[in-house]
């Protein structure tokens, strides 16, 4: 799942409530603690709350305890045909500089 498919598990109006942390995906649905998809104030569902764990109050192991509905994705990207050709031509390069080395 991506971060945009995650944003729609925000738990608000009936919606499951999903977390991220640390590229899986919790349901927190059925925990009191996540009403509505809001954390006591601090988070909302539907969100990859990584960092934001790392200054909560208790530790990893109790977003572990849910169950994991899938793992966090980041979206392909189209590999840059710039990226590519820039390598096509170092290799060039490079067996032209050994060849020259070779001749001299």
């Amino acid at each position: 799942m991506t971060s945009e498919e995650l944003k729609q598990y925000d738990g608000r109006d009936g919606r499951k409530a999903y977390v991220a942390v640390s590229g899986k995906i919790y349901d927190v649905s059925d925990s009191p603690l996540w009403s509505n998809g809001d954390h006591q104030g601090e988070h909302q569902a539907g969100c990859d709350l990584t960092e934001e764990l790392k200054t909560a109050p208790h530790v990893r192991t109790v977003v572990e305890r849910f169950a994991v509905v899938d793992n966090l994705t980041t979206p392909a990207t189209p590999a840059s045909s710039g990226n590519g050709k820039f390598w096509v031509v170092a290799a060039v390069l490079a067996v032209l500089a050994l060849l020259l080395l070779l001749i001299i």
